[in-house]
Order: structure tokens, then C-alpha cells, then sequence
């Protein structure tokens, strides 16, 4: 078989990036099958620390393949933001990093809905969104009529498209008592147009060079995002993130029929961390708490946010180890 896969058992921030930087080298092909900048994998390679929020977790090793996967939502600005931070500390990516062109991609309308939907919510119910419009990206991806992917940035229609989807997003916005007034249709264009020819060489098809590669025997590592508590179907929702972030999200994410995917390594923390709203029949607040979050430095890679800290729950680990 030819799937190995790294999922987090609990509310994210379990260092799964650091366990697929370790394992790397075991294998030909690292893959990124969900959710998108509200990831944070932090790695650390000697006295060198690279902060990863898009881009899998195994680029730091050359002659391994790094695959974004249909089922990650991408934004092209942080996207490059990641590449050129790696290019300037001398890594090269030429024909190792590879970005689906079925991946959906996260617009300037989908932030501001972040916030406009964000308000709504009621006072001790906030879901503790990181703001980034990954919710909303997804929603708009399931929705379909106005959802944007990485290859529709490519097409000849791509600006009449975003001009079409600003008119509908402006109304929305301004129902939402948000700021849909501030969204300019060329300047987005513009933006996007100028995005989409920089990563025009990491688009492709990753889908068929994924099935081809599990059929070559090649070795596959899957990296997982957040944890399998926030899973969209399986976690404590609504406290949850959009996508499928415990194991059984693997193949719909990447396009790998399970039947590839032989081993499930699942990471827990002495402790749990969550962050924003949700139970957690086991948090401290009080000073092991607070000692607990000092010392394991439990704030946020992605937004810097102080993570709730408790004991470690078995009863949620056995759960989520028996649903991935």
C-alpha cells in the first residue's frame, strides 16, 4: 500500500507539521487534501524556524514532491507570500511544489463575510473563525454559482466572472451590514490576474498525477489540518472548521480512493488546547491553566491567539482514533 496519513485527534495544534517534516524523507509524494490559511504547522530544521499555512509541511526536504490537493481552499496572495519566504532562504521548489487547479480559492468578499457573519453570532457563541474567509470560501464551494477555483484564474472569462460575482456580493454585504461598498471589480481582477500568471507554474491537475503516482507504487504521505474534533461532520459543531479535518476526510479531499491509504498515525498532546468557542469538559482556568499554556507556548501560529489549556481527555482521544 501506498498511504501513510497524519491526523490530529484533538482540537488542532497537536505539531503535526513537525511529525510530517520528521517522516518526510520516507516518502516520494507529501500531500495537503484540506482546510487552508487557518493552518499553522510550525517546523523547526536546525536553528531555522519556517511557519507553513498553505503550502504541506514536507517542502523543506528537496527531491520530495508537495502536492495542495482539491480539497485545500487557497489564497494566492499568502500562497506567494510562502513561496517566495522559501526561495529567499535558498529552497528551491522547481518541479516540487504543485497546486490543483480544482483547489477553491479564497477571495477579498469571503474576509469580509468572515466578519459580517461573525457578528451575528450571539454573546459566548462566537465559533472562533480565524477570520482568514475559509468558512466562507467553502460555503461558496458548496454553493457553486459563485465559487472561483485556482484554474477559473487562468480562463479568458475570469474577469467578466468577477465582475458578475461582485454585483451579487456587494447586495449580500450591505444586507450583512458589512462592507461589500469597498469591493472594486478590477482592482480584484487585476490582483487575481497577476496572482494566477506567478503560480502558473505550480498549477496542474493533481488529481490524476496523485492516482498516477499510487499506481506507480510511489510512497504518498497525507497531512492533515486542524484536528478531528473540529471535523465538519464528526466534531463538536458548530465549534468546528469547514472541511473534513478528521481521517475519513483523506480521499475526498485529495482524489486517493481509500483503498490507498494504509496507515493512520493519529497525534495527541499530553494535554488539549482549543481555540475560540466550544466544550471542553476538561480546560483549567486557573493557574495550571495558565502555567500549562507559558510553558507549552499555546498561542496560535496562525493568528497568535491564546489557546484554552486542560487536561488531556481520553474519552474524546478514543473517539476521534476510532473515526480516523
Amino acid at each position: 500500500m501506498a498511504g501513510t496519513c497524519v491526523i490530529g485527534l484533538q482540537w488542532g495544534d497537536e505539531a503535526k507539521g513537525k511529525l510530517v517534516d520528521l517522516l518526510t524523507p520516507n516518502f516520494d509524494i507529501v500531500v495537503r487534501y484540506q482546510g487552508g490559511a487557518n493552518a499553522g504547522h510550525t517546523v523547526v530544521v536546525g536553528e531555522n524556524t519556517y511557519k507553513l499555512h498553505q503550502i504541506p509541511s514536507g517542502i523543506l526536504n528537496q527531491g520530495v514532491v508537495n502536492v495542495v490537493a482539491p480539497g485545500v481552499v487557497l489564497n494566492p496572495r499568502t500562497v506567494l507570500e510562502e513561496i517566495d519566504g522559501l526561495l529567499s532562504r535558498g529552497l528551491s521548489l522547481e518541479g516540487r511544489l504543485m497546486l490543483s487547479d480544482r483547489a477553491h480559492v479564497v477571495m477579498p468578499w469571503h474576509g469580509a463575510e468572515d466578519a459580517a457573519f461573525d457578528k451575528s453570532t450571539a454573546d459566548g457563541e462566537n465559533i472562533g473563525t480565524t477570520m482568514r474567509g475559509i468558512g466562507p470560501c467553502y460555503r461558496d464551494k458548496v454553493g457553486r454559482s459563485h465559487a472561483v477555483r485556482l484554474g477559473d484564474m487562468l480562463r479568458d472569462d475570469f474577469q467578466q466572472r468577477i465582475a458578475c460575482i461582485v454585483d451579487f456580493k456587494r447586495d449580500i454585504l450591505a444586507a450583512l451590514g458589512g462592507k461589500g461598498a469597498e469591493l472594486d471589480a478590477a482592482a480584484i481582477f487585476q490582483d487575481y490576474h497577476a496572482y494566477a500568471q506567478k503560480l502558473k507554474p505550480y498549477i496542474a491537475d493533481t488529481t490524476a498525477y496523485l492516482l498516477d503516482a499510487v499506481e506507480d507504487n510511489k510512497r504518498l504521505l497525507f497531512e492533515g489540518a486542524q484536528g478531528a474534533l473540529l471535523d465538519i461532520d464528526h466534531g463538536t459543531f458548530p465549534f468546528v472548521t469547514s472541511s473534513n479535518s478528521s481521517g475519513v476526510g483523506v480521499s475526498s479531499g485529495s482524489g486517493v480512493p481509500a483503498r490507498w491509504v494504509d496507515k493512520v498515525i493519529g497525534v495527541i498532546k499530553a494535554y488539549c488546547t482549543r481555540v475560540g468557542g466550544g466544550p471542553f469538559p476538561t480546560e483549567l482556568n486557573d493557574e495550571t491553566g495558565e502555567h500549562i499554556r507559558v510553558e507549552g507556548n499555546e498561542f496560535g501560529t496562525t493568528t497568535g491567539r491564546p489557546r484554552r489549556c486542560g487536561w488531556f481527555d481520553a474519552v474524546a482521544a478514543r473517539y476521534t482514533a476510532r473515526l480516523s
